[in-house]
């Protein structure tokens, strides 16, 4: 979808798609739902030559990869009209679900619900106080929110007196500040939560420093069709943000020297790191059979002080750059090739059906 401006996004990335994609004899072309006329679409390419983008008028591709994001109803109108439209296209991956649909989903699958923090949809006021008096600390998040927008953590301080932070809907950091129990209702006042947010137990994600992390992993199918780990790197977020993401502030660190700075025993980190990949291939598998054929995952974890591994989070159009920032350019390559290989092994399936 176009930006303010008619800017994508994800341009550089589009660019190392259409780089490495010649590599593989596929031709990259990038485009909205604003630039399609009936059955042919006025697409952006990268020229080589040139090292610039251009446009040509070509037919819709057979095979799309979707890193569309909706924010706000007129843009999911676009997206399904599109679809409906062109009900003929095959797409890479597909869309999921909101994060209180996907927690019940995810709940049925006993090997997934274990590492999931206890969730309940906000309907009002006394579902938060009933959560508060069960956990130490709570989430509140919009059910289809990203980036961390309009997070907000309580904590408890001491009977009836907690600690709010987080962020607004626009990212902005919420500062820091303590209020007594009968004034949470009134801080929240105006938010339109009911409905549309869920609570979620609080897992401690505070280093030593005071800063929240999480782990972001990446989950691929490779040019065989399979899932593979491609990476998983540690994000930590910037002074009093309850948030890690890398949009808000949020710095990359090498998962490894996450894990060794919070529990120094190395048997320790390889068994955490070992949880972590069987529940991101665990998740992986499980949602492709519910929903149906997937690409790729950004699968966001917690590790908490014993070492237990939470599964925060599930994004079906995730962000690679976190590879880059921890410079690991192997695994970023390999995270910006695997879809590409996968839409090759698309394509050579279907030759191979058609002869």
């Amino acid at each position: 979808m176009y930006l303010h401006g008619k800017k994508l996004e994800e341009i550089d990335f589009f660019r190392k798609l259409s780089v490495h994609g010649r590599k593989l004899g596929i031709h990259v072309l990038v485009f909205t739902p604003d630039d399609v006329d009936g059955d042919k679409v006025n697409a952006l390419y990268y020229s080589m030559p040139a090292r610039k983008w251009k446009r040509k008028l070509t037919a819709i591709p057979e095979l799309v990869y979707d890193r569309s994001r909706y924010r706000g109803a007129q843009n999911l109108q676009k997206i399904t009209k599109f679809r409906a439209l062109h009900d003929k296209i095959r797409y890479l991956g597909r869309p999921l679900t909101d994060k209180w649909s996907m927690y019940q989903i995810m709940s049925g699958e006993s090997d997934i619900a274990k590492h999931l923090p206890a969730t309940v949809l906000y309907s009002g006021p006394e579902d938060l106080l009933r959560f508060l008096k069960q956990h130490q600390r709570i989430y509140l998040k919009p059910h289809k929110g990203t980036g961390g927008r309009g997070i907000v953590r309580l904590q408890r301080a001491s009977d009836n007196v907690y600690f709010l932070q987080g962020r607004d809907r626009q990212r902005r950091i919420i500062p820091a500040q303590m209020i007594e129990e009968k004034e949470i209702t009134e801080k929240l006042n105006g938010w339109n939560m009911e409905g549309q947010y869920i609570i979620q137990q609080g897992i401690p994600l505070a280093l030593k420093n005071g800063r929240v992390h999480d782990f972001r992993m990446l989950v691929q199918k490779d040019g065989d069709g399979r899932w593979q780990i491609t990476g998983c790197a540690g994000r930590v977020g910037p002074k009093k943000s309850v948030t890690s993401n890398l949009h808000g502030g949020g710095a990359a660190v090498p998962m490894d020297v996450l894990l060794t700075e919070r529990f120094e025993d190395q048997s320790k980190v390889e068994s955490i790191k070992e949880d972590a990949h069987t529940l991101g291939m665990k998740v992986a598998q499980f949602l492709e059979e519910h929903f149906g054929s997937l690409c790729e995952l950004g699968i966001d974890l917690a590790i908490d002080p014993s070492g237990k591994v939470w599964l925060l989070e599930v994004n079906p159009k995730p962000s690679r750059e976190v590879f880059s920032r921890i410079g690991e350019k192997s695994t970023y390559r390999t995270a910006v090739t695997r879809p590409l290989q996968y839409a090759r092994y698309l394509f050579s399936r279907k030759t191979e059906t058609e002869e």
